[in-house]
């Protein structure tokens, strides 16, 4: 009885410093348990509730110096050199950036940026092609060339017509503009990796004006900036901000290099970015199979890379208990509605092309199922399946036998189109192009497909 009452003492005499430990703490250290234990929750990205405690925590970069945000846009020399003379410029292989910290002037149609400087240092003469695909050269013929000129008298330029209390960012909307993968890739989201630090606090200059491409993506660029877009070239307006970045900064096909992101974007921060933008309210796959059907949406393409037997694809995928929307090219033009349409779904299959771009609204868990033409492979993986894993998607191929390729009876199964895809290529772009981009249609197999369906549904159903 005696050791009974000994244990209990003990018992409870534990428990009451347990209780305590966190106020001696308190006592000894000056450290609050629950704000420590708030701030290591805080640095988990793993949590719904603390993605959005890092997006409210950004929001206070509003008030960081503008310098300060506009040197996170550089590195090494180039910030050294933006330090000591207001002025740089980074290159890579895909894109050139340039950051300006000085006010500066816009003029002729947005084709000159002046810096507007007392300074007796040498004078600015640069030229840069503000798209994020300087490798291209199809591409760069679509994109008006921007001078960047230093003025130190001021007596060649224009008054000012419209004077801004925010920095500019001076991009061009040509390049391959029309295709939405290119869209997306190099315009969206070097976009939103160059200025999604700023918190809105921007104007957009956008050379090579587009009215239907800037209607296409009004949320998204609301989102990125609090004002209007500038059309520069409308009645040659002179437009001067108090400091400028002209180009994007772009690091692969639908990617992001976080160490080299200000702020430290991810592609999970930028599908977090895309539900808030089009108010998507699915966040991940939730389906009960016992009340309602997963909706597969299949993406149908009616010029090259065609399902020639769709309507033998939608009945295959009825009969395995999916709920099938067949989306036309014309739905997606309406990117508003088309992203709510996708957002519903759980699995989405499309032949390789930029219809599959529309991916990246897809709630997480749901599967990407891309059939992959003749000689596409390399385009598939890079282009849309090493992102679908990023995006947190699940993501599954299926690759066509020579027989599924209309290029099958065209060419008959012993040309070299057929069994030396490569000796196709060799010849350049081209002719790769021609034939399996532009010629190539598709007959499944629905027997052998099935298993890749059955794949996907097993996936969503875990």
């Amino acid at each position: 009885m005696v050791k009974e009452q000994q244990k209990l003492v003990i018992g409870a005499t534990s428990l009451a410093f347990l209780l305590l430990l966190p106020w001696i703490y308190v006592a000894f250290f000056h450290v609050n348990p629950l704000e420590s234990w708030k701030h290591k929750l805080t640095n988990w990205r793993g949590n719904d509730q603390i993605s959005s405690k890092k997006t409210n925590s950004s929001m206070e970069e509003v008030n960081d110096p503008l310098e300060f945000q506009l040197r996170r846009l550089v590195r090494g020399e180039d910030r050294i050199k933006l330090d000591n003379t207001g002025f740089s410029c980074h290159s890579d292989l895909h894109s050139d950036l340039c950051v300006i910290n000085k006010p500066v002037k816009v003029d002729k149609n947005g084709s000159t940026v002046y810096i507007i400087s007392s300074s007796n240092q040498s004078q600015v003469e640069r030229l840069i092609k503000p798209y994020a695909l300087q490798d291209d050269q199809t591409a760069m013929k679509r994109v008006s060339p921007v001078q960047i000129l230093d003025d130190d008298s001021n007596s060649s330029m224009a008054p000012c017509h419209f004077t801004h209390d925010v920095p500019a960012v001076v991009f061009s909307s040509g390049g391959f503009t029309g295709n939405q993968f290119h869209e997306i890739d190099e315009i969206i989201i070097p976009l939103f990796i160059t200025t999604r630090h700023f918190r809105s606090r921007l104007k957009f200059v956008i050379t090579d004006f587009k009215p239907w491409w800037v209607s296409k993506y009004r949320k998204i660029l609301k989102h990125l900036s609090h004002y209007e877009v500038i059309n520069p070239a409308v009645n040659g307006s002179v437009h001067c901000f108090p400091r400028a970045v002209v180009g994007l900064k772009y690091h692969d096909y639908l990617a992001f290099n976080m160490t080299d992101i200000p702020g430290g974007y991810s592609m999970f921060d930028f599908r977090n970015f895309l539900r808030q933008s089009y108010n998507l309210k699915i966040k991940n796959v939730k389906f009960n199979k016992r009340e309602k059907k997963p909706v597969l949406i299949l993406l149908s393409r009616q010029n090259s890379r065609r399902f020639l037997n769709e309507n033998e694809m939608v009945d295959s995928m009825e009969e395995l208990g999916f709920e099938v929307v067949v989306i036309r090219p014309s739905r997606m033009l309406n990117l508003d509605k088309f992203a709510e349409v996708v957002n519903r779904c759980s699995v989405m299959v499309g032949a390789h092309g930029a219809g599959l771009t529309n991916e990246m609204f897809l709630p997480d868990g749901a599967v990407v199922v891309q059939v992959v033409p003749l000689a596409l492979d390399w385009c598939a993986s890079n282009y849309f399946g090493a992102p679908a894993s990023e995006m947190g998607l699940h993501y599954l191929e299926y690759k066509i036998e020579p027989k599924e390729s209309s290029l099958w009876e065209t060419y008959g199964a012993n040309d070299s189109v057929i069994t030396d895809p490569g000796s196709v290529i060799s010849k350049g772009y081209y002719a790769f192009k021609d034939v399996y981009l532009d010629e190539q249609n598709v007959k499944i197999n629905v027997g052998r497909f099935r298993e890749t369906l059955v794949r996907a549904m097993k996936l969503i159903d875990r």
